[in-house]
């Protein structure tokens, strides 16, 4: 793991710690799929977060929104006051993305299984309006056991929207078990087919390889994208990985937390 996916983690957990809660395992899962896309794939201003030619993000899974709020506070479009008002009264940064509160944030999110359907709307209007907008949806694997999910990716198939890239961080765990024994989404990949996407595997904690995957789109001319990104829950800190107790926190000791960052150090 390289020195800024590090310090990505490291404001993450300090964002966790200073809010007394949140979901650490699920927001470690997919900080490389976040990383990449702000950093080098999605056009966007936060000098004017809504510039009509952006492209728009859309957590799906926004349990894990302190790996999206690290991104924000990261590119300009919320402050580090902001950010250290993670799940306080008097902030904007909730446990789960709330548009129109927070800047760079498009739909509000958590409710699970709604991700999709709604970057089916945006990447519909987007061609409506003859806009080469491009829209991402980072959905988790639990949630596709959801079956609002398929109707939105038979939608999106039926449309060939080509301009719709659906990412899902497959840690192959729920809050509860593994997918595997909860509901199986294998064969997963054909699953994404069938329903008329391109579908593509990576490594979803491997940022080259994200990189490459995502610098080109759509995989097919004509259809919207799947990405499975193989991850880990929890990534970067041994003691947590494949956790489910670390699903979601209440509080971290003083000395819990700094273990956590030394993890990340």
């Amino acid at each position: 793991m390289d020195e800024r996916s590090k310090a990505l983690r490291r404001r993450v957990i300090e964002m966790m710690h200073l809010g007394g809660r949140g979901h650490l395992a699920p927001a470690m899962s997919l900080m490389e799929i976040v990383r990449v896309l702000y950093d080098d794939i999605m056009r966007f201003d936060p000098e004017n977060p809504l510039w009509e030619e952006r492209d728009r993000f859309i957590l799906s899974k926004g349990h894990g929104c302190l790996a999206q709020y690290a991104m924000l506070e990261d590119k300009g479009f919320i402050t580090c006051d902001d950010a250290c008002c993670f799940c306080k009264f008097d902030g904007i940064l909730g446990g789960h993305p709330e548009r129109g509160k927070i800047p760079g944030v498009e739909a509000s999110t958590g409710s699970l299984g709604h991700g999709l359907s709604i970057g089916v709307g945006f990447a519909l209007a987007a061609r409506h309006a003859g806009r080469d907008n491009r829209v991402f949806v980072v959905m988790g694997d639990g949630e596709c056991n959801e079956g609002s999910v398929w109707e939105a990716a038979m939608s999106a198939g039926k449309n060939r929207l080509d301009n719709l890239v659906a990412m899902v961080d497959y840690n192959k765990q729920q809050s509860y078990g593994t997918t595997e024994e909860v509901m199986d989404l294998e064969p997963f990949a054909d699953k994404w087919r069938a329903f008329g996407f391109a579908c593509v595997e990576v490594d979803g904690h491997d940022v080259d390889g994200l990189r490459g995957v995502l610098t080109d789109l759509p995989a097919t001319a004509g259809k919207p994208t799947a990405i499975i990104c193989h991850t880990v829950k929890g990534k970067g800190i041994p003691f947590i990985e494949r956790d489910l107790t670390w699903h979601h926190k209440t509080k971290l000791s003083d000395e819990l937390y700094t273990s956590l960052i030394e993890a990340v150090s």
